[in-house]
């Protein structure tokens, strides 16, 4: 199904990452697609890059479908997938055989959404965020592919010539590009409760990046200055949501959801929280935009 009687805002959407817990913004993004809701700028990061490609293309229940169906799929997401081809995810199966055969995607109905839409990555020999545009995805789904790479369980992705990874790393939730782009209204997709902070990195994992990225030295930097970046970015939300300058979305802590999660029935309430967060906010949202 896609949506219908589209209604375009100028304000920015900035769709968190956070693996498997992202199924939440795709029970939001139905909402919003279900009310032909489009938004003129798009930033998405990791987990939020993709379910922003299905918003994108309007295809309400695809990203939920997608989430539930290949859980238990090797091809999916799997140690043996980790082991046989350095990603945790298959790229094949995730990029190439799903939205191209075992549930097209539209890539007509997403190059002719009217709107800006960004794929967040770092370039991994300058530690920068990079906000790679998104459009034809027949090419652009490797943008996504970069965004959505995490450190230690992806290898580095190639695109227009340069090596990407998780855009996580550097810039999780990027309401300040937005601003800097010109968005005076922001409607913002955490998948953390509130209250939520992130903590350093273990000293193994650093170890393990020394090690994994030592051609790239820049990677382990950024991750161990990831925690305060982020901490830093949410206390930046929570001090322009108290001035009433942008909505945000985050979901109740009911239950601990897991980066990569199996549990079925947690996501498929997740999900549900995400859509039922949508539809009960919705008229409020639209204030605020057209306020």
């Amino acid at each position: 199904m896609n949506a219908k009687n589209k209604d375009m805002v100028q304000a920015g959407l900035v769709l968190e990452g956070g693996g498997m817990r992202g199924i939440y913004t795709a029970g939001i993004l139905d909402c919003f697609m279900e009310k032909g809701l489009q938004f003129s700028s798009c930033y998405g990061v990791s987990a939020g890059a993709c379910h922003l490609s299905g918003y994108m293309s309007g295809q309400i229940g695809r990203a939920y479908r997608i989430s539930l169906d290949y859980l238990e799929d090797p091809e999916y997401c799997s140690t043996g997938s980790l082991l046989k081809t350095g990603n945790l995810f298959g790229v094949d199966f995730c990029y190439n055989r799903i939205p191209n055969e075992l549930d097209p995607y539209d890539y007509d109905a997403a190059a002719s959404y009217p709107g800006k839409c960004y794929a967040v990555a770092v370039n991994i020999e300058t530690g920068e965020a990079e906000y790679l545009p998104l459009k034809d995805m027949r090419k652009d789904i490797t943008a996504v592919q970069a965004s959505a790479s995490l450190p230690l369980v992806s290898r580095n992705v190639s695109f227009n010539g340069k090596l990407y990874l998780d855009g996580g790393m550097v810039d999780s939730i990027p309401i300040r590009r937005s601003i800097a782009d010109g968005n005076h209204k922001n409607v913002i997709v955490l998948t953390q409760p509130e209250g939520y902070r992130k903590k350093p990195i273990t000293h193994a994992n650093t170890q393990a990046m020394r090690i994994m990225y030592k051609d790239y030295p820049k990677v382990p930097e950024v991750m161990r200055r990831r925690y305060l970046v982020y901490n830093r970015t949410l206390d930046y939300i929570q001090k322009l949501e108290e001035t009433g300058r942008v909505f945000v979305f985050r979901p109740e802590p009911l239950f601990k959801i897991n980066r990569i999660e199996k549990d079925k029935n947690k996501l498929k309430a997740l999900y549900l929280q995400g859509y039922h967060d949508a539809a009960q906010k919705y008229e409020a949202m639209k204030q605020y935009l057209e306020g």
